[in-house]
């Protein structure tokens, strides 16, 4: 580490929230919230990260009021009697001084049989029926009465997170959960309004986001997870080249997209050949939205692969020389940081007090945080 912190924390101001740092908690999927209700131990685990210079915390997927929302009992939802753990959640990160947005989250069709399994009985929803591309259906796309019933549950789910006094929200619209699902169009095989183009596969989330919008005005901060790879492919391309990018986001920044969090799985990779640009980078270029770079912040090492969900192996959390030389350049203007602020809750303070030497290595120990 040779640089100046400085510019990791600089105050930034999202849609009137003002931050006092570029500092971003990812989500993290954890299954420590038994039935889907947060306890006191959630609570505890966003709460440490606050009281260490964390600018905002965005929490793990928690899941809207639909029959197959979720894939799991463990991982939260975000209705009914877990919002009682969610206020919890809330109060504690203000109380420590923090700011923090829901991630709030619908799996689609990416739902696993197994021992955890919710509504085992309900088909998924999904555009076309499909798990994978080139697969046979598995179940009846989803109607369009389905579809509306899905955009409500979000919008019912943001007003909730104003009326509970989070500070945001974060749609997931990535890595192939149930928006990324009607982007792409090897899953998306509708001939309907919802599928086809550019502007019909969008069409769910823009009515989602308007839907949203209008429960909680906009005035209150939205933030839009998308990524190009998916969980079960990570060469997808949702966009090849800056043009198709470009589209893709203006339509989403029309229907009041206020920030996009765009996901890598190495934050330092360019997106398109000829431009040092990551993903963040080309879509603040192309949209003029503020956006949030994320992949591998912090650490070194390869990820390894256990069933669909990536798990890290790092020796040690690393220099953060180029990320800062990239904030200078005003390339992206957050950074969210996942397993090294998962492995250390105190990563964000000891970075701006530049004692790296204290850091925390990524670790099985940390895992046992995580799951």
């Amino acid at each position: 580490m040779s640089r100046e912190v400085d510019a990791l924390f600089r105050p930034f101001t999202l849609n009137g929230l003002r931050l006092p740092n570029r500092v971003v908690m990812a989500p993290m999927t954890r299954w420590k919230s038994p039935g889907g209700i947060p306890g006191p131990n959630v609570a505890a685990y966003y709460r440490r990260r606050a009281e260490n210079e964390c600018g905002l915390i965005i929490t793990e997927g928690t899941t809207v009021d639909h029959p197959v929302a979720s894939y799991s009992t463990r991982v939260p939802v975000f209705h009914g009697d877990a919002m009682q753990g969610w206020k919890r959640v809330v109060d504690e990160v203000h109380s420590a001084g923090g700011r923090i947005m829901p991630q709030l989250w619908h799996v689609g069709i990416s739902r696993r049989p197994g021992q955890d399994y919710v509504n085992r009985e309900q088909p998924s929803f999904s555009p076309s029926g499909l798990f994978l591309p080139n697969k046979n259906a598995v179940a009846a796309p989803a109607t369009r009465a389905e579809i509306r019933a899905v955009i409500e549950s979000f919008a019912t789910a943001a007003r909730g997170a104003r009326e509970l006094g989070f500070d945001g929200i974060e749609v997931h619209g990535a890595h192939g959960y149930v928006f990324d699902q009607f982007f792409w169009s090897p899953i998306n095989r509708r001939d309907d309004e919802y599928g086809g183009s550019l502007e019909n596969r969008t069409r769910f989330a823009v009515e989602t986001i308007q839907a949203i919008r209008r429960e909680v005005g906009g005035d209150y901060p939205f933030v839009l997870r998308i990524s190009q790879w998916k969980e079960q492919d990570y060469t997808a391309r949702l966009a090849h080249d800056p043009g198709e990018l470009q589209a893709f986001l203006s339509i989403l920044s029309d229907a009041g997209v206020d920030a996009f969090h765009c996901s890598q799985r190495r934050y330092w990779q360019e997106e398109f050949e000829g431009s040092p640009l990551n993903l963040a980078g080309w879509a603040k270029k192309l949209s003029g939205k503020p956006t949030i770079a994320v992949g591998s912040v912090g650490l070194s090492g390869e990820l390894m692969t256990r069933g669909v969900h990536a798990l890290g192996q790092y020796a040690e959390a690393t220099g953060i020389d180029a990320l800062l030389e990239r904030l200078e350049r005003d390339e992206f203007d957050l950074v969210a940081v996942g397993r090294a602020l998962l492995a250390d809750p105190a990563w964000a303070r000891k970075v701006h007090e530049q004692r790296f030497d204290e850091l925390l290595p990524y670790s099985n120990a940390a895992l046992e945080e995580l799951f």
